[in-house]
């Protein structure tokens, strides 16, 4: 398994980044997958995550309404729209798989890529 994060960069306030993963070594379309995110001295959180057919999807209330996490299974990729960022938004994100395959519930992301540096500053 293999996971790959770019997009990373520095966003003015307000501003606008994309992320994009992309993945190979399994399956993508039969597994859910998530973006996280890690500040410094902060926990990693759960950030946005979609199933494997790309009908549900799970928003932390930090985000919602500002990002929009999608996938393209004929291109093998994740993505992380990130609109209207703010300062706190800064972090180092990461894209994960889930364990299992076509798993609805109980998920465990046990597969990271290496992350990818989101600065949010004017």
């Amino acid at each position: 398994v293999q996971l790959v994060e770019s997009g990373g960069g520095l966003a003015q306030p307000g501003g606008s980044l994309r992320l994009s993963c992309a993945a190979s070594g399994f399956i993508f379309s039969s597994y859910s997958l998530a973006w996280f995110r890690q500040a410094p001295g902060k926990e990693r959180e759960l950030v946005a995550r979609i199933s494997w057919s790309g009908s549900n999807t799970y928003y932390a209330d930090s985000v919602k309404g500002r990002f929009t996490i999608s996938r393209d299974n004929a291109e093998n990729t994740l993505y992380l729209q990130m609109n209207n960022m703010k300062p706190e938004d800064t972090a180092l994100y990461y894209c994960a798989k889930d364990r299992d395959a076509y798993r609805i519930r109980g998920f465990d992301f046990s597969s990271w890529g290496q992350g990818t540096q989101v600065t949010v500053s004017s």
